[in-house]
């Protein structure tokens, strides 16, 4: 196949300081986004020492005593934002060794009784004690708003690399300070410490870009390309991992793709890998089938020339085609998570688990 990679293409940021440069950068964005679904954003425009300073504190944060990160567990908020053990969640049938914290930009949720359950999605974080990890908070929360403000920011060149306008894509958010977007702080412990190798099974992300900031020198990400085969993509210093959610694959018609990927356990003996993904996510409401783009005859033809995309090992976040964003989000989080579904979300709980509750959440 003609069009398959074997690697993830890097795109320096700063080629769009340039009327010169910016050109380059346009053409291998739109490369990376129909034949790949994956790149290296090579010096973003996030102050280096924000970052430095948001993975100093991870080994911190996960060192909290069990008892502090059991507080804010998960199970106890109806945003589906929190704390989660090692290994309570399953993809493909098996168990993802990570444990991990979810948090969120700030917004306060306004959900009503008779409203649709997923605008209770949105909502504010729990937070360690600001006493056991001082700064972390206020550390994280600058970070989340200038990735934020990035991921934006970049939808602009997705739609410009697709043909679209600038603003082409805006169509499928809210107003600022109606959205909200998610990132996880995650810790793979290593190989001989847990009972498998699957850091995270294979699966797709929900919305439209993400983010990931490899926060330790540790492989373990790969990627699934157009022959099912599977390709590394190591830490790069000073970049961002940048993967299309199916959220957008659904409103580009398939032009832009999702691309399956999964993460390894780090070897026998090592340290943990550490890692922070950022999701930006659409607005809650939108039915992306009802909401179609028109491409250039240019930019479609990219698709064809492209080919077919094999069989992959990630089948999850399939709904777009036909329900509401924002319920699409909510079917993940519930199968992911029954033990929140269970208390926030019963209805929901009974229909994806009428058996009760499982020992593990289960993704797909």
């Amino acid at each position: 196949m003609a069009a398959n990679f074997t690697s993830v293409p890097i795109l320096d940021y700063t080629l769009l300081s340039s009327p010169e440069t910016r050109p380059t950068f346009i053409a291998q964005l739109r490369h990376a986004l129909v034949n790949v679904g994956f790149l290296y954003l090579a010096n973003p425009p996030i102050p280096a020492d924000e970052i430095a300073a948001v993975v100093a504190f991870l080994p911190r944060v996960f060192a909290l005593p069990q008892a502090q990160k059991d507080a804010i567990r998960m199970a106890r908020s109806p945003h589906f934002l929190g704390y989660s053990r090692l290994g309570v969640e399953m993809t493909k049938g098996a168990a993802d060794q990570r444990e991990q914290f979810d948090f969120a930009t700030p917004l306060e949720n306004d959900w009503a009784p008779g409203q649709p359950e997923y605008l209770r999605l949105w909502g504010p974080s729990q937070w360690p004690d600001e006493d056991a990890v001082p700064g972390f908070k206020a550390a994280f929360l600058k970070y989340l708003g200038d990735v934020a403000a990035l991921s934006y920011a970049f939808a602009g060149l997705v739609a410009e690399a697709l043909g679209l306008p600038r603003d082409g894509l805006a169509q499928f958010y809210d107003a600022p300070e109606r959205m909200q977007h998610r990132a996880k702080l995650v810790k793979y412990p290593a190989r001989d410490a847990v009972a498998s190798d699957q850091g995270v099974g294979p699966h797709f992300d929900a919305g439209f870009l993400t983010f990931l900031l490899q926060a330790s020198d540790h492989t373990g990400l790969q990627v699934q390309n157009l022959a099912g085969a599977w390709i590394d993509v190591p830490p790069r210093p000073h970049t961002f991992v940048v993967n299309i959610g199916k959220a957008l694959e659904a409103v580009t018609q398939g032009l832009a793709r999702a691309t399956s990927h999964r993460v390894l356990a780090p070897p026998p003996g090592s340290t943990p890998r550490y890692s922070i993904p950022f999701f930006q996510n659409i607005a809650q409401s939108l039915t992306l089938s009802e909401m179609a783009l028109q491409f250039p005859s240019e930019v479609l033809k990219l698709k064809e020339e492209r080919g077919e995309v094999g069989a992959t090992d990630s089948v999850n976040f399939s709904e777009y085609d036909r329900l509401p964003s924002g319920y699409v989000t909510l079917i993940g989080r519930v199968k992911s998570h029954p033990d929140v579904a269970q208390q926030h979300y019963p209805d929901l709980f009974k229909q994806f688990f009428p058996e009760g509750l499982p020992a593990h959440g289960t993704a797909y």
